[in-house]
């Protein structure tokens, strides 16, 4: 079996043989620079696990991988666009390096992209593949729109707030994880159960990113701490306070969330005082610990050895670990 460093490079190599670079150029510069932006490639790489995992041949996967990688994309250029978003992994984003008109265009020409790659499969894979694409594709519109959505309501529930996560991200996971067993043939029932795994993990990676914003180190992380709170995120962590806060304490959440004129610094102190005051980084650990749990009991049912297995099991626990 391979190594995930391994199909790292693998992915790589076959991403930088492709060309992205077509005319008009002012629409494929920075459809360029977005795919260059990406750094772990998780997504496509755990494609490839999958496939691998039930001894499928990875060469061809990789064209739905690359296919999950622009979807990806798409979908950050139009986040960013929509949470008007300056900075990602360090760089100006498109709308912020172009403008909105062009991230718009870009990321629609990704999605164009991505189904070109999907459609380079086996042709009696080919139906099955697209419904799980589209599903994907539409769950995370699904997923931003809830997400929008809550910038405007002070009721969100915690599980709101799960369903916006589960559809904006770990659906990709999941989708990258069963699309990659679907290549190499696997049964129906082992692609749901890797379906779920991924979805697991993928709750789990986005919550440790919630952790991560208020309770990391701003210098390992790369972004400034509490960005999150400066931006009125309704995080895991904000939703979590409001359900565990009294009603005084509900009442000094919302009114320092919402509050324009405070001081930078004193918003994220206040706000961090109240989250330690209610146990929320703790809670926010078990519930991140949960999920993966969740998540290693459905690859524990996979039938298969456990030494097939292990390469998967260990990402995950990494991807959870991770302190950027």
């Amino acid at each position: 079996m391979y190594s995930y460093d391994e199909l790292f490079r693998i992915f790589s190599n076959h991403l930088e043989k492709q060309s992205f670079s077509h005319n008009p150029k002012e629409l494929y510069e920075p459809i360029v620079y977005s795919i260059a932006q990406c750094g772990k490639r998780l997504r496509p790489v755990i494609a490839l696990m999958a496939c691998d995992l039930f001894g499928g041949d990875i060469k061809k996967a990789l064209p739905q991988a690359l296919a999950i990688e622009l979807l990806h994309n798409f979908t950050l250029i139009h986040d960013d666009l929509m949470d008007q978003s300056p900075i990602r992994h360090g760089k100006e984003t498109v709308f912020k390096k172009w403008d909105s008109k062009l991230a718009i265009l870009a990321g629609d020409a990704l999605f164009a992209l991505a189904y070109d790659y999907t459609l380079q499969s086996e042709t009696h894979q080919l139906p099955e593949i697209l419904k799980i694409f589209n599903k994907t594709a539409l769950q995370a519109c699904e997923g931003q729109q809830m997400d929008l959505n809550f910038e405007k309501r002070k009721d969100v529930l915690l599980d709101d707030y799960l369903e916006m996560i589960r559809l904006k991200t770990a659906v990709l996971f999941g989708t990258s994880l069963e699309i990659g067993a679907l290549v190499a043939g696997a049964s129906k029932k082992n692609r749901q159960l890797i379906y779920d795994f991924g979805i697991n993990v993928g709750m789990s990676f986005q919550l440790k990113d919630d952790l991560l914003d208020l309770y990391g180190m701003e210098e390992v992380f790369g972004k400034r701490t509490g960005q999150d709170i400066l931006d009125n995120k309704k995080t895991y962590l904000f939703v979590q306070a409001l359900s565990a806060a009294g009603p005084k304490a509900r009442s000094v959440l919302l009114s320092y969330f919402h509050e324009k004129e405070l001081p930078e610094k004193e918003k994220i102190r206040s706000l961090k005082k109240i989250f330690d005051e209610l146990g929320i980084e703790k809670m926010t650990g078990n519930a991140i610990s949960g999920f993966l749990n969740k998540g290693m009991e459905k690859l524990d049912m996979i039938e298969l050895p456990e030494e097939r297995k292990q390469p998967l099991r260990n990402l995950a626990q990494t991807m959870i670990n991770r302190n950027k």
